[in-house]
């Protein structure tokens, strides 16, 4: 026991600390996935969504602080506690999820990894395990350092929690592990492989034959049978390939204009998926960087996923010279988190991408 405890904390200290580290290089991403679980559809706590990013700050340096304190042997009964109440709440989240199929991923890594909502699960069941023995031997975690650097690390491992969180807010996350990061070309990433494999579903179908309930089970075929239809159901039995990219689009109400304006050498897309919730310090910024942008030659377009309208003040207000394209708002939020930001692409290519912050490090 005295070897096998310490081994079960080193473990869960680090994953803690890297699981978290992850979230918190993005707390808007992890921010959207607690609106998935506040959503109607999921939880019903809707009340909740306006926190979202509060929440996903707390939770992520929480995270990190517990996975360290443990390393450290900091605060014994506090962090052991911390860290049931979190596991629990997470595996029960997980839980939901996966056995009610309500969110697919359950953000656990970030975009950095994506787990089922059942492999989610199981690493949830394995970590209460090890938190449960560590637990059980606690007395045998002793103190590794004098109190007074026991105390600075705890504090210090706050204080850079705190800072790196601000630090990715008020521009872009460190680390990019989403198909629009710099280098990334887009048209590669919505495109599938001639030979890539397709999904394999099951399709049980149902039907009323002579007052008699039948089901036929196919792989989409229709059944060659005599009777009532009454409905089918559908289960994947294997993911085909997919895309990186599968919802990105830059349209009119007439036409899907991705590929032309994809095809641009010299590309600037300011993207605010949402233009009412935009910020305004950085909307006041696009005036003179666009005008800059057009007049050396920059193909200047923007991309929202806010109605006409809103669109056209947005323009008239802040003397605009581009237009706003459609595109879906999710997609657009996993595009740069920033509301506004703004990528520079060279035929597909991801060469720059700031936010609003940044707009003035953005070489033209």
């Amino acid at each position: 026991m005295k070897i096998i405890i310490p081994i079960a904390r080193i473990f869960v200290g680090v994953l803690f600390i890297i699981s978290g580290f992850i979230k918190l290089n993005d707390p808007i991403g992890f921010s959207y996935k607690l609106q998935e679980y506040f959503s109607v559809e999921v939880l019903n706590l809707p009340f909740l969504e306006p926190y979202a990013l509060a929440l996903s700050i707390f939770v992520v340096v929480f995270e990190v602080v517990l996975g360290v304190f443990l390393l450290i042997c900091y605060q014994r009964k506090f962090t052991l506690w911390s860290l049931l109440s979190m596991i629990v709440f997470f595996t029960f989240l997980t839980f939901y999820s996966a056995y009610f199929d309500k969110v697919k991923d359950c953000g656990c890594f970030g975009d950095a990894l994506k787990l089922t909502p059942w492999e989610s699960f199981s690493k949830d069941v394995a970590l209460l395990g090890l938190i449960l023995l560590i637990f059980y031997g606690k007395n045998n975690i002793k103190p590794i350092f004098k109190p007074w650097i026991t105390n600075v690390i705890a504090s210090l491992s706050l204080i850079l929690s705190l800072a790196f969180g601000y630090h990715v807010l008020m521009h872009l996350p460190s680390i990019d592990f989403r198909a629009y990061k710099i280098g990334d070309n887009l048209i590669q990433n919505m495109s599938m492989p001639e030979n890539a494999p397709k999904a394999v579903q099951e399709f049980k179908w149902t039907f009323e034959v002579n007052g008699q309930v039948q089901e036929v089970v196919t792989n989409g075929s229709y059944p060659n049978i005599d009777g009532t239809y009454v409905g089918v159901e559908t289960k994947i039995i294997s993911e085909g390939y997919q895309p990186s990219i599968l919802d990105f689009s830059i349209e009119t109400d007439a036409e899907d204009l991705t590929q032309f304006f994809l095809a641009e050498p010299r590309l600037l897309m300011i993207v605010a998926y949402n233009l009412d919730t935009a910020e305004v310090a950085g909307l006041k910024k696009l005036k003179a960087f666009s005008d800059a942008a057009l007049d050396k030659g920059y193909t200047v377009i923007g991309l929202s996923a806010s109605g006409k309208e809103v669109k056209k003040r947005i323009q008239s207000d802040y003397d605009l010279n581009f237009e706003f394209y459609l595109c879906d708002e999710k997609a657009l939020k996993t595009v740069v988190r920033a509301n506004p930001g703004v990528l520079q692409l060279n035929e597909g290519t991801v060469e720059q991408k700031v936010h609003w912050n940044d707009i003035e490090d953005l070489a033209l």
